[in-house]
């Protein structure tokens, strides 16, 4: 990723970022008519993949359409761990001893790892599924901490319906996670009450790291009549190697967020990550006007999208209800 590196900065700190991931710094130029100062914000990202990268962008387009612009009166540096846990750390560690108005960290393991480094700076988090359950919140309705936020808990129940509505045949699921992710360990403890109520066996199977994911979805070959993935970070970043498993042996793809049917996925009803982060963007606002984390309640996402790959509906032979055929985005 390129690197902006901010002009003021010295030698000593442009060399304390090496290592850290990606970055992206700007400086500020002008003052905050909000605030009367320059506002800084530090933004940590587990990895680069579209559904993350889709909630920063959205997240900085609220701020830059309420006033906050960089190279004006905004700095905004932006570090991704690369999916390591030690380069993680060194983000959140650095970012804590730094003199930022808020931080915002995207997925579960960025925002416990910010947590952990800071109790004081604003944190806000997005595209985590379960903030209770990571220990990030004592509730939804009043986090608090120093923390607040959306989460991006998928509207599961929709999504077996969505499954069910096109392959009304399918009677074995197979399901493709992290087991250390905790965020999918939410999700799969849910599927599994969810496709017990549905009548369908959920077939399981986990992985540690993005070069498993091929391995996994090929086992599932000849075992499922349809998959299904969750908002699984290290099996959405490998996304590709999963469809094409799938579509080569005709199995339906039913996946978690809409950046996997723009690959290719047939369909989805769920989290427009763009909007998440343009949502938790218009909180961040709140912050800079003085309002406190610990008792903003973590926000959810209203309103889902129904997306269907075109393409692989055609290569599946599948045809819509009319009721989708009516609702649903085409990519």
């Amino acid at each position: 990723m390129k690197k902006f590196i901010a002009a003021g900065l010295s030698i000593m700190l442009a060399l304390g970022l090496s290592g850290c991931g990606s970055s992206q710094t700007q400086q500020n130029t002008q003052t905050s008519s909000a605030s009367g100062k320059a506002v800084k914000v530090g933004i940590v990202q587990i990895m680069e993949h579209p559904a993350l990268d889709a909630a920063r962008e959205g997240f900085l387009e609220t701020l830059k359409a309420n006033g906050y612009e960089e190279g004006k009166n905004l700095t905004v540096e932006y570090q991704s761990a690369q999916n390591d846990q030690s380069i993680l750390a060194n983000i959140t560690q650095k970012f804590a001893s730094e003199n930022l108005d808020l931080v915002l960290a995207i997925a579960t393991p960025a925002a416990q790892s910010m947590a952990r480094a800071s109790d004081n700076t604003p944190i806000l988090i997005t595209a985590v599924t379960d903030p209770v359950a990571a220990g990030l919140a004592d509730s939804l309705e009043k986090p608090g901490k120093n923390l607040t936020g959306t989460t991006d808990m998928n509207p599961i129940k929709e999504q077996f319906d969505l499954l069910k509505a096109v392959v009304p045949n399918a009677k074995k699921v197979g399901v493709l996670y992290n087991a250390g992710e905790e965020n999918s360990q939410v999700q799969v403890k849910i599927a599994e009450g969810v496709a017990k109520d549905a009548g369908l066996e959920l077939v399981k199977a986990s992985v540690a790291n993005i070069s498993d994911v091929l391995q996994a979805a090929q086992s599932l070959v000849n075992k499922v009549d349809a998959i299904y993935l969750p908002t699984d970070n290290t099996v959405v970043s490998a996304a590709d190697s999963v469809i094409q498993v799938a579509n080569q042996n005709k199995i339906p793809l039913i996946a978690g967020e809409s950046s996997v049917v723009d690959k290719g996925g047939l369909g989805t009803i769920g989290i427009n990550y763009k909007k998440l982060g343009a949502q938790t963007g218009e909180m961040a606002l709140k912050i800079l006007k003085g309002e406190k984390p610990a008792t903003m309640p973590i926000e959810s996402q209203k309103d889902f999208d129904i997306v269907f790959n075109k393409e692989t509906l055609n290569l599946l032979g599948i045809k819509l209800p009319d009721d989708l055929q009516q609702k649903a985005i085409m990519k």
